[in-house]
C-alpha cells in the first residue's frame, strides 16, 4: 500500500474488506450477465447470456468466455488482445488495441475493439478500489455529492500513465458504510463522453465486498443523468477468488 493513502479510501479499502487481505489473492473471477444500449450504438451487440470474466490484479490482464460464439474466449492485456476458438485456433488478435478505435459517438466497433473495451473495464471492476492503493495512484479531495437522498464523498484518482482504463482521471463516491456507490469517468475511446457508474447489492466473497449489480449513464452537458440512455448494465455473481 502506498505510504500517503488518502484518508477516504483508507477508510472505503477498510469497509471493502481490507488491501491487505485483497492483496493475498492474485486475482477474482466472475459470472456476468451485460445489457445496456451501448452494444446496439456501437453495431457490437452482446447476447445477454451468462460469460465468465476472471482478472488478475498484479498484471492487468482479463480473459471473458465465451466471447461472440459459444467457444470463443478473449483475452486482453494493454498491449495485445486476442480471440480464440475452443480448439486453440486463432480467430483474431491485434496489438495495441486503444489505438484501433473511431472515437467518434456513432463509431463502430469491430470484434477486437469490443474485447480490447470488455478486458480493461472488467479489469477495472474487478481491481477496484482496492487497486487504488497501489503505488503510482494519486487521489485528491472533490466535492461530496448527493444521490437518492444520500451524501457521498468523494476523490478524484489520476491512474499511473501504463495504467489502461477508460481515462486517466477517474471519480469515486462513497456511501456512509463506506462502499462504493458511484464511480465517474469520461470514456477516451468512445469521443470522451461522461458517464456515472452506479454499484448495489454487495456481497461478501472471502471477506471481500463485491458489488452485484452495475448500472452505467451518460451525463447530460449540464451533469445531470441521462435516464433514457443506460448505456450498459451488468449483473455479477459467482464470484471467486483465486
Amino acid at each position: 500500500m502506498s505510504n500517503n493513502i488518502h484518508p477516504l479510501l483508507k477508510e472505503a479499502l477498510e469497509a471493502h474488506g481490507g488491501y491487505d487481505r485483497w492483496r493475498s489473492f492474485t486475482g477474482i473471477a466472475s459470472t456476468i450477465r451485460t445489457g445496456g444500449k451501448l452494444w446496439e450504438l456501437k453495431g457490437a451487440p452482446l447476447i445477454p447470456v451468462p460469460r465468465r470474466a476472471t482478472s488478475e490484479f498484479r498484471r492487468q490482464w482479463t480473459r471473458v468466455a465465451p466471447f461472440g460464439e459459444p467457444d470463443w474466449t478473449m483475452i486482453w492485456t494493454p498491449g495485445h488482445v486476442k480471440i480464440s476458438a475452443g480448439d486453440g485456433s486463432l480467430i483474431a488478435e491485434r496489438d495495441n488495441g486503444r489505438d484501433a478505435f473511431d472515437r467518434s459517438f456513432h463509431g463502430q466497433w469491430d470484434p477486437l475493439n469490443l474485447a480490447y473495451f470488455n478486458g480493461y473495464a472488467m479489469w477495472t471492476y474487478h481491481a477496484t478500489p482496492f487497486v487504488l492503493a497501489d503505488p503510482g495512484y494519486e487521489a485528491r479531495d472533490i466535492a461530496p455529492i448527493e444521490d437518492a437522498g444520500e451524501r457521498l464523498r468523494g476523490v478524484a484518482v489520476r491512474f499511473p500513465k501504463d495504467v489502461h482504463s477508460h481515462t486517466r482521471e477517474q471519480c469515486f463516491y462513497f456511501s456512509s458504510n463506506g462502499l462504493l456507490r458511484r464511480h465517474d469517468y469520461t470514456v477516451d475511446v468512445w469521443a470522451d463522453s461522461p458517464a456515472a457508474h452506479f454499484t448495489t447489492n454487495y456481497v461478501d466473497v472471502d471477506g471481500l465486498k463485491y458489488p452485484t449489480q452495475r448500472s452505467v449513464f451518460t451525463l447530460k452537458p449540464n451533469g445531470t443523468l441521462d435516464r433514457d440512455f443506460n448505456a450498459v448494465t451488468i449483473d455479477m455473481s459467482e464470484y471467486e477468488l483465486f
